[in-house]
């Protein structure tokens, strides 16, 4: 792992930090790239003029760790308006939530019970998608997917490639027929737990993406979502794909928003299936600072803002 990325991850977690770098404008004026607004009326602005770039989204109100039950059942509501708000605006838009914003800290059981009062809430057409979290959490979020899967075929999950694990973890949910969005992975983990070399995690993705298309294939993965802004990745993998006979709308790529939207208009216009997660939220520092750790040259985006405004 680079020292740049390493110093942002630790910088993701301190407290200090996160009360106080809000509070600069060149910092705001930074996560302006990557998030419209604060707000749900300012995400929802946002999907719809990807929508009429034949762009999906994916909404996701930022949080984690919550330890308050009443919070967490607050964090449940809003999902739900948010569904509603979706349905109302006949958006193509889905959701994806953290479970520990649901009440994971406090009880496995309050957790699942959120999680199936939300995708009970959405469209039986429309996926709620899991997001994973540290690896610390990794059991306990594949067992709650697990149960929520069972009752819900419209659920999907986040898996991380620079885990170890994870080519097991995805073995082990294909009985169920998942729907996965396979990510590279943005929390500071140690070698026994993580790869720590780029190029290693590459091909690691590259790898777990052969094995979605090829289960997709055979029918025993009910969506195969990429998410990830390697437009070198994003090549390889479609080449396989339609070398497998994969029709491009068959083919997803999930990116952030303001990342890369060449692409992500590229991707929408030969026909693939592109989609945004737009985050919104005033809980956006740590995940403002794993975004990048993800991809340190917009740290220097971030240092220009403040000689050029």
């Amino acid at each position: 792992m680079s020292l740049m990325r390493s110093l942002l991850l630790a910088a993701a977690q301190n407290q200090w930090l996160r009360e106080h770098a809000s509070r600069y404008w060149f910092v705001r004026g930074t996560v302006a790239r990557f998030m419209p607004g604060e707000t749900l009326d300012a995400a929802l602005a946002a999907a719809e003029s990807l929508r009429s770039k034949k762009i999906g989204t994916v909404f996701t109100h930022l949080g984690e760790n919550v330890k308050d039950g009443a919070e967490a059942q607050q964090v449940t509501k809003h999902y739900l308006e948010v569904l509603k708000r979706i349905r109302e605006s006949s958006l193509p838009a889905e959701i994806s939530v953290k479970l520990t914003q649901l009440g994971l800290d406090l009880s496995p059981d309050l957790c699942f019970k959120h999680l199936n009062a939300i995708v009970e809430g959405a469209q039986k057409d429309s996926t709620v998608w899991v997001d994973m979290e540290a690896s610390n959490y990794v059991d306990a979020t594949l067992e709650i997917y697990r149960r929520a899967l069972t009752a819900h075929p419209n659920v999907g999950l986040c898996l991380q490639a620079y885990l170890h694990r994870t080519k097991d973890d995805l073995e082990r949910l294909l009985p169920l027929r998942p729907s996965i969005r396979l990510v590279k992975g943005a929390y500071d983990e140690p070698p026994e737990i993580a790869f720590a070399r780029k190029q290693d995690v590459d091909e690691n993705y590259f790898s777990l993406g052969k094995l979605m298309l090829q289960v997709k294939k055979e029918n025993r993965c009910a969506r195969a979502a990429f998410g990830t802004h390697d437009v070198a990745l994003i090549k390889r993998l479609a080449e396989f794909a339609f070398a497998e006979g994969f029709v491009k709308r068959d083919f997803e790529v999930q990116m952030l928003y303001g990342i890369h939207r060449a692409e992500q208009e590229r991707l929408a216009g030969e026909g693939c299936t592109c989609i945004v997660l737009v985050s919104y939220g005033d809980y956006w520092y740590p995940w403002f600072v794993r975004r990048l750790a993800e991809r340190p040259a917009n740290l220097w985006f971030m240092v220009r803002n403040v000689f050029v405004s």
